[in-house]
C-alpha cells in the first residue's frame, strides 16, 4: 500500500504552523503592515494561499506560540508581554467564517483579540421621534458618567463645522464602508439622504474596553439588524401612553413644519407597530410619566438603588520570553522551564470575530 506524502513546512524566524484538517496555517508576526501575517498551505494540491483576513488584526509582534481549539479557532499567545494584551485567536472554520468564505467566495480567516473577563450586554434603546428615549438617556449617562458610554457611529457623509472625526462621527468614504459592510464589520447600516450611517462592532468594543456598557440609540429597522447578528445585547422599546399624546409632543417641540411634523407621525406609527411586534425587544418601556418610567428603565438595567457598583479589573500577569502551549479540555497551559505555569481557563469564553473574545480568565497554577 502506497505510503501517504509528507508535508514539510518551511518556517521563518518568529512563525509558527498549526496544521487542520488538510489545511496547515502559517502564523507571523510580522513587521510588515502590507502583509496579511497569515499564510495557508493546502496540503491535497499542495498550494499556498493567502487569505482574505477579517477581524481587526493584531499590532505586529514577533515571538509567539499558538495552539489549535477545537479545530475551528487558533489561540495565539504573545511572548514577553503583558497577559491582558497577549492573547489573540485566529478563527479558521467558525460558523462566521464559514458564511465569509461562501459570501465572498475565497479563502477567509477571521482576527479576534482576548480578552480577560466579561463586560455588560450592551443597551439597544429605539423609540419613535418625540417619545422621550433621548432623555431617559441623558438622565442614564449624567447619573451614571462613568458605567455608560456611546458608539461613535460611521458616516460617509463630510463633517459639519466643528465635528471631529472620532468624536462625533467616524467619517469614511462610501467604497471603504461598503467593503467593511460586505466583511461583516458592521452591526447595522442605513441609506439616508444618500450617505451611509451605521454601526460598527468595533465602535461598541471600543465602548466595552474602555469599562463601560455601550448604549445604542437606533430606529427599530437597526435594531431588528443588531438583533440577527452576533452581538448579545438588552433590546428596549420606549412608546408613548397613546399615538394622540406622540402627537402632542412633537407639536409642543415646536421645532418643525407641519410637513415635517406629517412625516414623523407617519413613522412613529409604523415603528410602534413593528416595536411591539414579538421577539424584536426584551422590554417595552411606557413613557407616561418620566420619573417613573426612568426607575424602571434602571431596574431593567440592574442599576437600583441597592445595587453596589464594581469595578473588574483585567489580571495582568508579565509573560515569559519563550513557552510552550498544551491544551487539557478547556484549559491551555503556558509552559515554561524557568517560570511559574499560568492557565488559560477557556470555560466561559463568548463572542469572536469581527469582535472580542471575552470572557477568558488567567492564573497561576498553584498544584
Amino acid at each position: 500500500m502506497g505510503k501517504a506524502p509528507a508535508f514539510f513546512v518551511e518556517l521563518n524566524d518568529f512563525e509558527t504552523a498549526v496544521t487542520v484538517g488538510n489545511k496547515t496555517y502559517v502564523i507571523c508576526g510580522t513587521d510588515d503592515p502590507t502583509s496579511s501575517g497569515v499564510r495557508i498551505l493546502n496540503k491535497l494540491t499542495s498550494e499556498w494561499v493567502i487569505p482574505t483576513v477579517l477581524g481587526t488584526k493584531p499590532e505586529p509582534f514577533k515571538g509567539h506560540s499558538s495552539v489549535l481549539l477545537n479545530k475551528d479557532r487558533i489561540l495565539i499567545i504573545k511572548h514577553n508581554s503583558i497577559s491582558n494584551e497577549s492573547m489573540w485567536f485566529l478563527e479558521v472554520d467558525t460558523q462566521f467564517i464559514r458564511d465569509q468564505k461562501k459570501k465572498l467566495e475565497t479563502e477567509v480567516v477571521g482576527w479576534s483579540k482576548g480578552v480577560i473577563g466579561d463586560s455588560d450586554q450592551p443597551v439597544v434603546i429605539s423609540g419613535p421621534s418625540g417619545v422621550g428615549k433621548g432623555t431617559l438617556i441623558n438622565m442614564l449617562m449624567k447619573e451614571f458618567p462613568s458605567m455608560f458610554g456611546f458608539s461613535v457611529s460611521h458616516t460617509t457623509r463630510a463633517p459639519r463645522e466643528k465635528e471631529q472625526n472620532g468624536v462625533h462621527y467616524h467619517f469614511t468614504k462610501r467604497d471603504v464602508m461598503e467593503e467593511d459592510i460586505r466583511s461583516g464589520k458592521f452591526l447595522e447600516h442605513a441609506d439616508v439622504h444618500g450617505n451611509l450611517y451605521g454601526t460598527s462592532i468595533e465602535a461598541v468594543n471600543v465602548v466595552a474596553d474602555a469599562g463601560k456598557r455601550c448604549i445604542l440609540d437606533i430606529d427599530v429597522q437597526g435594531a431588528r439588524s443588531v438583533r440577527a447578528s452576533s452581538l448579545e445585547a438588552t433590546f428596549i422599546f420606549v412608546c408613548p401612553p397613546s399615538f394622540e399624546e406622540l402627537e402632542k409632543r412633537l407639536r409642543a417641540r415646536g421645532t418643525e413644519t407641519e410637513e415635517q411634523i406629517q412625516k414623523r407621525l407617519r413613522n412613529a406609527k409604523a415603528e410602534l407597530e413593528q416595536g411591539k411586534s414579538s421577539g424584536l425587544f426584551d422590554h417595552i418601556l411606557v413613557n407616561n410619566d418620566l420619573e417613573a418610567c426612568y426607575e424602571q428603565l434602571k431596574n431593567i438595567l440592574g442599576i437600583g438603588e441597592s445595587m453596589n457598583t464594581v469595578s473588574i479589573t483585567s489580571k495582568v500577569f508579565d509573560l515569559p520570553v519563550d513557552f510552550s502551549l498544551s491544551k487539557v479540555n478547556e484549559k491551555v497551559l503556558i509552559n515554561h522551564e524557568a517560570a511559574e505555569q499560568m492557565v488559560v481557563d477557556l470555560s466561559s469564553m463568548k463572542g469572536g470575530a469581527p469582535g472580542r473574545t471575552r470572557g477568558l480568565d488567567i492564573y497561576v497554577y498553584d498544584p
